[in-house]
């Protein structure tokens, strides 16, 4: 956000988090994270997310599969040395990309 602006959460919520479908992929988010916890793969604050296979963005589930991954892995995106966006797609997807056109 720029200047003095203040980020206005509960509009946020309303217009977005709060969604009946955006209620239902955090839930299963934290579904997944409480599992792997109860597994042992993962705890709090240990600087580690749980991922899935396929982005619950892009129509993944937890039944598609979850794995371990830093935290800046799992949420980091191509930047320039300023750090300044320069993709959505992440590493891993252009990695994937790659591999099935060729």
């Amino acid at each position: 956000m720029t200047g003095s602006r203040k980020r206005d959460y509960k509009a946020e919520y309303a217009k977005y988090q709060g969604t009946e479908e955006q209620k239902k992929k955090r839930a299963q988010r934290n579904k997944a994270r409480r599992k792997a916890m109860k597994e042992g793969k993962v705890s709090k604050g240990d600087g580690n997310d749980v991922a899935h296979t396929k982005a619950m963005d892009k129509g993944g589930k937890n039944s598609d599969g979850t794995r371990v991954e830093t935290a800046s892995r799992n949420r980091s995106f191509k930047r320039d040395s300023r750090g300044n966006l320069v993709s959505e797609t992440s590493s891993r997807e252009r990695k994937k990309r790659k591999t099935s056109t060729a």
